[in-house]
């Protein structure tokens, strides 16, 4: 099928910067499950009122939900702790200088401001009915290494946006429940290999022995975030998570990751669910030994028993029905679903002693594991350690497989979603009259703080194109009218709020 990239808004940025980017980003699509709610083969068709008529509409506010919004993304995009580079892991330096520029955006927008002690920036509005159950509103503000700008941050922004433009007109004492933004202090997981540390803790769902995991650096958590003046303890930790009572719902803005957007042409998509995922951390210990003295037939080197054990691993996850459909432990659903979900990871990998000349005696790396269907994830799971262990075991090498992180697939509340449809659809209206078609609504493989939300509320995600599907990149683009877009459906669910 043939399906025509059609630019929404007039710009001057292009939506992708070459077809030698684009392409294989788009065969990549055909590994995510989504879901359009007008036909598949229709793109959706704006008026073409043109950039020049939008930016004179005040009730649009280009100012704020564009203009500043995008300013802030890439002022707060070079705050990093590498200097060629975007990185800003949990509690470094670049985090805490984070911290404070959110916090100060948070008041220009008429919130009141707080930092918890996992080191969670909070900014309420109370609005007209104190009493009632709250929205939040969040994101993450931590990087990977050699960061996109967008990843995290465009949440946080357009959220605070949104929220400033009804600060301006007077309105956002009037709003029917109070709105609480957030910006969690770690999402991704790269300082202690355990995600959603800021969202985990406001949800409940932070063990206290988290507390005790130490970085590459041997320092512990909890050390850490004392070291920036936070003092937590196992007791402060179960205080911060929120009373289920008092809270409405959880929304999240977020670039999409991925191709599907741009693919048919739409800047905005309502997420339906979140893929689940496992983190595994795998220790592969051999014989340490002279490069030039030990005879390959004696040799237990772990360094070749761990790309044995990551090609079994690739060959698993590319064809799961070979491995799984047969011996009970997969039924045909969870199969089928695997076929076109599963996606499997290795992005680290060291050595013990590490050098040219010498066989190591150690290699550790980690495996990321994600699929929409849990039963069919724990299945790969199962089948891989099993497979695993037989090949250390012929090998005459050791292997330990530990699991760092487990979150389940999670199913974005109907309901909301339906709402977070109708305020992108009239965003969409607001900017570029008459439209056709509908906003899609689509699976999410990346994982997001969403995520931890749900253990504690209901949830609701619009994602945001982004160019070529590029993200955990520095080529990772959002377009500026599609950051104002973002922004302006924000703003259109907050002022159709019900309590």
């Amino acid at each position: 099928m043939t399906c025509p990239i059609i630019k929404c808004f007039k710009s001057r940025e292009p939506i992708y910067s070459s077809s030698s980017m684009f392409i294989p980003h788009i065969l990549s699509c055909f590994f995510f499950s989504f879901t359009l709610l007008s036909s598949s083969s229709s793109a959706f068709v704006f008026s073409g009122n043109g950039t020049e008529d939008i930016e004179n509409r005040s009730d649009l506010f280009p100012k704020i939900l564009r203009d500043e919004a995008v300013g802030r993304l890439y002022e707060l995009g070079k705050v990093s702790d590498a200097s060629g580079y975007l990185e800003r892991t949990f509690m470094s330096p670049a985090s805490m200088r984070a911290i404070n520029l959110i916090q100060t955006w948070m008041e220009d927008a008429g919130l009141r401001t707080w930092v918890d002690e996992m080191g969670n920036v909070h900014g309420r509005a109370e609005g007209a009915n104190t009493a009632a159950e709250a929205l939040l509103i969040g994101s993450h503000m931590d990087t990977v290494v050699d960061a996109g700008m967008f990843d995290g941050a465009l949440g946080i922004i357009s959220a605070l946006s949104a929220l400033k433009a009804l600060h301006v007109t007077g309105k956002l004492g009037q709003l029917r429940r109070p709105v609480e933004v957030i910006a969690f202090s770690d999402e991704e997981g790269v300082r202690f290999q355990t995600t959603f540390l800021g969202s985990g803790a406001i949800a409940g769902i932070l063990p206290a022995t988290a507390l005790k995991t130490t970085d590459k650096r041997g320092m512990a958590m909890e050390d850490v975030l004392k070291e920036n003046s936070l003092e937590i303890t196992e007791e402060s930790l179960s205080k911060l998570k929120y009373d289920p009572a008092s809270v409405w719902g959880y929304v999240e803005v977020h670039i999409e990751q991925g191709p599907v957007l741009e693919r048919f042409g739409y800047p905005l998509g309502v997420v339906k669910g979140i893929a689940g995922q496992t983190r595994l951390k795998v220790t592969v210990r051999g014989s340490q030994g002279h490069a030039g003295t030990v005879p390959m037939s004696m040799r237990q080197d772990p360094m070749a028993a761990a790309a044995e054990l990551i090609l079994t691993l690739e060959s698993l996850c590319k064809n799961p029905e070979e491995y799984l459909s047969y011996g009970g432990r997969c039924g045909n659903d969870s199969v089928k679903s695997l076929s076109s979900s599963l996606v499997c990871t290795v992005g680290e990998i060291s050595t013990w002693p590490s050098a040219s000349n010498v066989i190591p005696g150690q290699v550790t790396y980690t495996v990321d594991i994600r699929a929409m269907d849990d039963t069919g994830r724990e299945a790969v799971i199962y089948e891989l350690s099993r497979r695993m262990y037989q090949i250390c075991d012929k090998r005459s090498v050791s292997c330990n497989i530990e699991r760092k992180h487990d979150a389940g697939a999670v199913a974005c509340d109907s309901e909301l979603s339906s709402q977070l449809k109708s305020a992108a659809y009239s965003a969409l209206k607001r900017m570029e009259g008459d439209i056709q078609g509908e906003v899609p609504v689509l699976m999410s493989g990346a994982g997001h703080d969403a995520m931890a939300m749900s253990h504690l509320t209901k949830v609701g995600m619009i994602f945001v194109r982004c160019r070529g599907g590029i993200s955990h990149s520095p080529e990772e683009h959002v377009m500026d009218n599609d950051v104002w877009t973002a922004s302006l459906a924000i703003m259109s669910f907050l002022e159709t709020l019900e309590l």
